[in-house]
């Protein structure tokens, strides 16, 4: 069962975080359209900055139901990385406690005490997974749903198929259930939902709207790339993950011959550090983005979804 949080959903569709690119711009244009938008903590740098963007959303969005009862914007979720070496953990959970935030996608770890904090303000959590084993360490930990990252997901991702650790799931478990990896259509959407999924779990397409902080080249490489032009690597920061071909290159590297990455390294500090660089200068991506063709607004990529799905829906039912 999903919970009711959803229910004001115009497609059922999760915007995934993304490191640096995730913004409120983003996120407010995304839980206006109909979905939920969402973050990383780490994205507001220094720490300080997440407060006035937890107040910046809460206040928009309160704003745009207040204004159009008829149409609420959908709730928002703020990632935080579980791992570690992650220094800002406690200060920006305390952050978010005080903003209430409805929906806290964990990453890299599971903490039974993080998703006690979150329940204990009436928010819910969801923890992304490469496999069944994590998936069941996860809820056995409190968290209320799962994120299945399969092969083809943009960032960190999984090398299972979509079908595969979505039926392993769905053996035991009939809580909320994303699923991510090369979801850019209204079709594929209900295909997620079709395979047993609640919700698509949307990242790369959203890379190349306006509203995204993604440099101008960043965009435009969304577009210009197709499946073929991903590479999956754990050299930029220890952890295995899609990365564009193009952005490999010019950092004067063979993404045929990449060395690699060693776990040990992996660095996700409050500073500005050197996982940071990497995500910047080294540009993350699913296997989705060939029918990627333009940038546009979130509102009319949204839109566009939304068409794409009804459009699936009745070729479907005849």
């Amino acid at each position: 069962m999903t919970p009711k949080l959803f229910d004001r959903l115009a497609l059922p569709v999760i915007g995934s975080p993304l490191f640096i690119i995730s913004n409120p711009d983003l996120v407010i244009a995304q839980c206006k359209a109909g979905i939920v938008g969402s973050f990383p903590a780490l994205n507001a740098r220094p720490q300080g900055l997440l407060d006035e963007w937890l107040h910046r959303i809460t206040e928009d969005l309160a704003a745009h139901n207040r204004d159009h009862p008829d149409a609420p914007a959908a709730p928002f979720a703020v990632n935080q990385i579980v791992h570690k070496s992650n220094d800002r953990l406690e200060a920006d959970l305390a952050t978010c406690a005080k903003w209430q935030v409805p929906i806290v996608i964990t990453s890299l770890g599971a903490r039974e005490d993080l998703n006690t904090a979150v329940h204990g303000w009436g928010g819910i959590t969801l923890h992304d997974v490469i496999d069944d084993r994590f998936a069941r360490k996860a809820i056995e930990k409190g968290a209320d749903g799962l994120i299945a990252v399969a092969a083809g997901a943009g960032g960190h991702a999984g090398k299972l198929s979509p079908f595969a650790i979505v039926q392993e799931i769905r053996q035991w478990f009939d809580g909320p259930l994303a699923l991510s990896g090369s979801i850019a259509t209204g079709g594929a959407v209900l295909a997620a939902q079709a395979m047993g999924a609640d919700f698509a779990y949307i990242g790369s397409p959203f890379i190349a709207t306006t509203e995204a902080n993604a440099a101008p080249e960043y965009k435009q490489s969304i577009v210009a790339s197709r499946a073929a032009d991903i590479v999956y690597s754990n050299l930029f920061t220890g952890v295995h993950g899609n990365y564009l071909r193009a952005s490999i290159e010019a950092a004067g590297l063979d993404p045929d011959a990449l060395p690699e990455g060693d776990l040990k390294t992996m660095d996700f500090g409050g500073g500005n550090g050197s996982k940071a660089k990497a995500w910047r200068d080294i540009w993350g991506s699913g296997q989705g983005i060939g029918v990627v063709d333009r940038v546009e607004s979130v509102a009319d990529r949204v839109a566009r979804l939304v068409g794409e799905y009804r459009a699936a829906k009745a070729r479907l039912t005849g």
